[in-house]
């Protein structure tokens, strides 16, 4: 490793990465329970043996879906979200909430049911931390291509916000530019448009 010729810190190698790592917990108390997260305060002990308290927020994982169209436009679905009392431009995403369901098979269902769309082929695009510095909530982004529509009598019935859903397609550029000027800020969907941006320019 070398030291930064004149800044704090260490020049990066081309293989860094994040490393699984835990402090001791000296004792984990729950303290809420739903069907969709779980919250608890563990006391952790540092290298020097002093605890500290942190509250975790255990949500089930989510997936996410950049789909493209034949003509390089990305699906975005427009739906309210109460937390932040605005209507949210987003990939079709959801949580893992049925039990056993890989990964990829979540996608598969919310792309469905959230846009009545199917997709031919699959990849993995990134997988994201969410908010490390308290949860444990990890997202998988699939890329879906080869798209088409779901028959009216095949398709899923929404109901509460997802009644409402809207569904638009925007060219990547439009995407990326609607990014940087705040119009689109969920961060799933951020990271979703910018990476499939560097995948392209790669």
């Amino acid at each position: 490793m070398t030291d930064h010729p004149t800044l704090p810190g260490r020049l990066a190698s081309a293989g860094l990465c994040d490393t699984p790592h835990e402090w001791p917990v000296a004792s984990s108390t729950p303290r809420y329970a739903s069907p969709f997260l779980s919250v608890r305060t563990d006391a952790i002990v540092d290298p020097t043996g002093e605890a500290h308290d942190r509250v975790v927020v255990q949500p089930r994982g989510a997936v996410g879906v950049f789909a493209l169209d034949d003509d390089g436009r990305v699906l975005l679905v427009e739906q309210y979200r109460h937390p932040v009392a605005s209507r949210l431009l987003e990939l079709p995403a959801g949580t893992l909430d049925v039990e056993g369901e890989q990964a990829q098979a979540a996608a598969e269902r919310e792309l469905l049911e959230e846009a009545d769309v199917r997709a031919d082929e699959w990849e993995h695009l990134l997988s994201i931390v969410s908010t490390p510095g308290y949860s444990t909530e990890h997202w998988t982004v699939f890329r879906a291509t080869g798209l088409h529509a779901v028959p009216p009598d095949e398709r899923a019935e929404r109901h509460a916000e997802e009644a409402e859903i809207v569904q638009w397609w925007m060219p990547l550029d439009d995407a990326v530019a609607a990014v940087f000027a705040g119009r689109i800020t969920d961060a799933m969907t951020i990271a979703g448009i910018l990476a499939e941006q560097v995948r392209r320019t790669s």
